[in-house]
């Protein structure tokens, strides 16, 4: 090699930087398979399962979860039930279905036919030239009327007749309160189970193998008397899923009878509220 080639070669050297020696693999499978160790001796998935768990909440986000959970819950009860609901109309009878829109229509039109009857009593008292005597003849009218709510009058006329025979000693208080609050709705005015005058407050309790209304036992067969429009109150008892259904599958036997008079005559004494009082007074 002449003279000029080495000098060459030292001045690449020098301009050419130092080589780096490669980081000792302390596993000593060679450095080109090891893995890189990460800061403080953790992995990158050890570092992010570290970060992720425990799981650190602040008092904020527990109780957003507590909220969202309880949502959650009632959404699927609500849903559940609508379920159950939908499932039973589902399988239900055209017939039974046509039944149930007509007792609707029917319940929407006594609506209406007592807020025509508000509107003309108050356009009565509106145009009558002795509003004075026409609001006493409206106030005795309201108070026959609350009379026959309250069971201090005795009151006829049309109905049907609900006798529950129970061989089986199957039918519970809550059956029969089932019962009544079914005829509530379908617009019955008065109620007698077993000559007791059902109210507003009337309560039903289970006892000794018999049912007590208002503190007064009654055994079966349960025999109710119901004042009301019949064409609305049988069918009532009769939807799918409803109370003749419900009392047939504890093997008992339900019976409806329509006429076109019905007498409740059995009464309540009238009860002084202890603490309410009218706010015009």
């Amino acid at each position: 090699m002449s003279e000029h080639d080495e000098q060459h070669g030292h001045r690449l050297r020098r301009e050419l930087p130092q080589e780096v020696p490669p980081p000792a693999n302390p596993s000593g499978d060679g450095g080109a398979q090891g893995t890189r160790p990460e800061r403080n001796g953790l992995t990158g998935r050890q570092r992010l399962v570290k970060g992720l768990w425990p799981p650190r909440l602040t008092r904020a986000q527990l109780i957003v979860a507590l909220l969202l959970f309880g949502l959650g819950f009632g959404l699927a009860v609500q849903v559940a039930s609508n379920s159950d609901s939908d499932s039973a109309l589902r399988g239900a009878r055209q017939e039974d279905l046509v039944r149930i829109l007509d007792e609707l229509d029917d319940r929407t039109q006594r609506l209406e036919d007592e807020k025509q009857g508000l509107e003309k009593q108050r356009d009565e008292l509106e145009n009558s030239s002795d509003q004075a005597e026409e609001a006493r003849k409206q106030t005795l009218e309201k108070e026959r009327q609350l009379g026959v709510l309250a069971g201090t009058v005795a009151a006829q006329g049309p109905g049907i007749t609900v006798t529950i025979e129970d061989a089986k000693g199957t039918v519970e208080a809550d059956m029969l309160l089932d019962a009544i609050q079914e005829l509530r709705a379908a617009g019955a005015e008065a109620i007698q189970v077993n000559g007791v005058r059902v109210v507003a407050g009337t309560y039903l309790a289970d006892s000794d193998n018999s049912v007590s209304v208002d503190g007064n036992k009654i055994k079966a067969p349960y025999r109710f008397q119901v004042i009301g429009k019949p064409q609305d109150l049988e069918p009532a008892l009769n939807i799918p899923g409803g109370v003749v259904q419900t009392l047939e599958k504890e093997q008992a036997t339900v019976t409806v009878e329509r006429s076109s008079k019905i007498v409740v005559d059995a009464l309540r004494a009238a009860e002084r509220p202890d603490y309410a009082r009218s706010s015009s007074q």
